[in-house]
């Protein structure tokens, strides 16, 4: 293949899109694609500690393979040579998958995850395993066996979580997207605070076999990348019925693939209370919003006000189901050995102990309620906007609400899809969210109003600057 001129800019930043685009038309090689992935892991990540473990080897060899695949004319399709990283709850066959616990620290398990499965046939490239919150849930702690993740607008501040190590690695180029998992926002928490886009599916739509569970009712598996148009066409990979997933969807899987078509006369709510009344946000991400409406507005979307349960209504019966099920799930290691557990993570699951089985069925029931509610809003709108994060990302360490600085556990009880992208930065420069919600299973449509924002509001032109 001939090496594309990139005048100057670092072939590890640019979109999936892009690199796509080159990779197929064969102007761009994916050994330095990966080549220039592992080199910024390199020069980078020991002011990040994004990755627990780096695949470069692996890698490498999987760059080979898919050059010469492509040379013989055996384009796989977008994801084909494109660098990805997996956050270290996805099992890996003969890779350890940790969990970013000293519990799981020698797990090497003997399958893939069904969408690291998918990712492979698609012709992706694994560039390592990502840090994450213990479990997906202990929060940004320093008693583990590897450090958190760091936010690369600036180190001191926190990247939030749990898929951490997924939103910094994007944001730093250290790979082209990534996978993360979202129980109470922790695809869509990253995403804002480092400046991506991230996308929780609705809930079925991807598989969760093979991810280490938190919460059966309420996880989801999801990608974080650059830009919407990249989690699209990701999506178009991941998205699927499987039948080791109890809790997938047996439905078609929709075309992800027009991002561009005009969003003009859709119809947008504006959940204005969620961050005026019910967890008022900083009045810098308010400010943020108001401009958002903005360029919704020159979008020619219809844009008004609705109203819908108080976001507290939706946090509450999300954190009665989340409690009981992650400590179903931990009881036995925690009874034996707790001492395997950080502090954070080990008080946190422990907390499900406590939860009395009528108040776990009365969230279920609450649940069923507030669905079936905002259905009933979602027949006169076809999206609901709102911030991601109702403050900017703190320094790091010093955030410990467990969602208390989101606006994001509503989708995952009632399983809507919902996308972060960035919609403005600080006067500190560190990164905004706008969160973008969809009737289940109209993902497409949600990322489509997402692509269209970004292009319009010239946000992902901006890099960290450590980012090159």
């Amino acid at each position: 293949m001939d090496a594309v001129s990139l005048a100057g800019t670092d072939a590890a930043l640019l979109t999936i899109a892009e690199a796509s685009a080159l990779i197929k038309a064969r102007k761009l090689s994916p050994v330095e694609l990966a080549t220039a992935a592992f080199r910024r892991i390199a020069a980078l990540d020991s002011q990040l500690d994004s990755h627990i473990l780096v695949l470069e080897e692996d890698g490498m060899q999987a760059a080979r393979a898919a050059e010469a695949e492509i040379a013989a004319g055996e384009w796989r399709g977008p994801l084909h040579g494109i660098p990805i990283g997996l956050k270290d709850i996805y099992n890996t066959a003969g890779i350890a998958t940790t969990g970013h616990s000293a519990l799981f620290a020698d797990h090497v398990p003997t399958e893939d995850a069904t969408s690291v499965r998918k990712l492979r046939d698609a012709g992706a490239i694994f560039t390592g395993k990502l840090s994450t919150w213990e479990f997906a849930i202990g929060g940004t702690s320093f008693d583990l066996p590897w450090p958190p993740a760091r936010n690369p607008w600036n180190t001191a501040h926190d990247p939030s979580g749990s898929s951490s190590g997924s939103g910094a690695a994007v944001a730093a180029g250290l790979c082209l997207g990534a996978m993360g998992s979202d129980t109470g926002g922790s695809i869509r928490g990253p995403a804002a605070w480092c400046g991506i886009a991230g996308h929780k599916p609705t809930y079925g739509l991807v598989s969760k076999a093979g991810v280490l569970p938190l919460s059966f009712a309420l996880d989801h598996a999801g990608p974080m990348c650059w830009t919407a148009e990249d989690c699209a066409l990701m999506m178009q990979s991941l998205a699927g019925f499987d039948p080791n997933d109890p809790c997938s969807a047996d439905r078609p899987v929709p075309d992800f693939s027009d991002t561009t078509s005009s969003v003009t006369g859709l119809r947008v709510g504006i959940v204005r209370h969620f961050w005026e009344k019910d967890l008022p946000c900083e009045p810098d991400v308010a400010e943020a919003m108001e401009a958002t409406l903005t360029v919704l507005t020159d979008l020619g979307c219809l844009v008004r006000d609705v109203t819908i349960a108080p976001f507290q209504a939706y946090g509450a019966a999300a954190g009665q189901i989340s409690r009981a099920e992650a400590y179903s799930i931990h009881q036995d290691h925690l009874i034996k050995t707790p001492e395997k557990y950080g502090a954070i993570c080990r008080q946190r699951l422990s907390a499900g102990a406590f939860v009395r089985g009528v108040d776990y069925v009365n969230a279920q029931r609450e649940r069923r309620r507030l669905v079936a509610e905002l259905a009933v809003t979602m027949r006169d709108v076809d999206i609901l906007i709102f911030p991601t994060a109702r403050k900017v990302a703190p320094l790091i360490g010093t955030d410990r609400s467990l969602g208390g600085a989101f606006y994001n556990r509503f989708c995952n009880l009632t399983g809507n899809p919902a996308l972060s992208v960035c919609n403005g930065f600080s006067k500190e420069g560190l990164p905004f969210g706008l969160q973008i919600v969809g009737r289940p299973f109209e993902d497409p449509l949600v990322l489509r109003l997402g692509a269209a924002y970004e292009r319009v509001a010239g946000f992902r032109a901006r890099r960290p600057a450590m980012a090159g």
